[in-house]
């Protein structure tokens, strides 16, 4: 699944979790972890992987449900601790979306073999047919029915982001703010 239908996936999950249990929409904060939580498992495991070579895989260590439960567990008790058990909660249900849209595609083709890294390093890392690299990656881009369908899904999701008043908007406008309050010049 491409970084937008990543995005799109968490994003549907958790509006509807925010809106069955609280009916409303989602605030800012939660929505921001929650957009970093459905790229985390590659913005750690391809670099590692592809770049340093640390990694058998882009699909390995974050990839892991075993590290998907550590970490997870780990985040909410401290945050909670801190009075910010949403923001862990928003984190989470994007990591673990991102896993599920991960494993969607493989296991909707009965190619359950290629769901290992689900447990990696418990069982072997896969072996991909594509080059290990960024590059060879965005050249299997391809406006084929997968790709043309996430993106028509994004736009659906990105509608209803919107809908719900931009959750998440407000809090990355504020970032180069705060850092410059952080970073004297």
């Amino acid at each position: 699944m491409w970084p937008w239908g990543h995005l799109a996936v968490g994003y549907l999950l958790y509006t509807a979790f925010v809106h069955l249990r609280h009916r409303r929409a989602p605030d800012g904060p939660p929505t921001v972890a929650l957009a970093f939580g459905t790229q985390f498992p590659d913005l750690v495991d391809k670099p590692l992987a592809w770049t340093l070579d640390v990694l058998p895989t882009g699909r390995s260590l974050t990839h892991s449900l075993l590290t998907a439960v550590v970490l997870i567990t780990v985040l909410e008790l401290l945050l909670r601790r801190r009075n910010h058990g949403t923001v862990a909660t928003g984190f989470a249900v994007g990591y673990v979306s991102h896993l599920f849209g991960d494993a969607l595609y493989p296991a909707l083709d009965g190619s359950f073999s290629s769901l290992r890294f689900l447990a990696w390093p418990l069982l072997p890392p896969i072996e991909y047919s594509t080059g290990q690299s960024f590059l060879a990656h965005l050249d299997q881009l391809s406006l084929e029915s997968l790709v043309v369908f996430e993106v028509a899904f994004g736009v659906v999701v990105f509608a209803l982001w919107l809908s719900d008043g931009a959750p998440g908007l407000r809090v990355l406008a504020a970032i180069p703010r705060w850092v410059g309050r952080k970073i004297p010049v």
